[in-house]
């Protein structure tokens, strides 16, 4: 995870590894480092822009460290300084930008900064919501009404039924993965 970050000769070594060994685009995601006071992304991305490892097609930047986890929000100022940290000089790997997106309007202000791709990860609010793709899609605030969110909870069951079984142990498995989501 995060770690990986104080370790540039391990990260690029598995950095190298995986683009030789799979033939599919490769995605990074990382924090801001691992402490809130030692922001380290925007001197790590241009590191890795140098190694010019083909098949790394997007870099994700989470605008949090390690530590500060959900206590503050995301910093999408930073996510645009680690974007336009990289050389003009070499391929620029594309930066989009993850932290706090829980709707539209959050959507258009994160990628409204400069260097940051016009898409977003969403995470939490996805979790949170799961229509915020369709809400930024549409470019409207939505809401779902209760027997809506009630049929997402009956097919999410039903879902976890089909993929872990009917039995005890498929229904532990369901069940924790249902709780794990309400919790969001």
């Amino acid at each position: 995870g995060a770690s990986l970050m104080l370790r540039e000769r391990k990260f690029r070594s598995c950095l190298e590894g995986i683009t030789k060994t799979l033939s599919c685009p490769i995605t990074i995601k990382m924090r801001t480092g691992w402490d809130e006071g030692r922001p380290i992304a925007h001197n790590f991305v241009p590191k890795i822009q140098s190694w010019q490892l083909g098949g790394i097609s997007a870099i994700m930047v989470h605008g949090r460290s390690r530590l500060q986890r959900y206590s503050k929000s995301a910093n999408w100022n930073y996510i645009s300084k680690v974007a336009t940290s990289q050389s003009d000089d070499l391929f620029k790997i594309p930066v989009i930008g993850n932290g706090d997106v829980s709707s539209y309007t959050e959507y258009e202000e994160g990628i409204a900064h400069e260097g940051v791709m016009p898409t977003a990860m969403l995470a939490r609010g996805a979790l949170i919501k799961p229509w915020l793709p369709t809400e930024i899609k549409e470019r409207r605030h939505w809401d779902i009404s209760a027997s809506e969110r009630l049929d997402m909870l009956r097919d999410f069951v039903r879902f976890g039924m089909e993929q872990w079984g009917t039995d005890q142990k498929g229904v532990n498995s369901t069940r924790r993965f249902l709780l794990e989501w309400l919790s969001f």
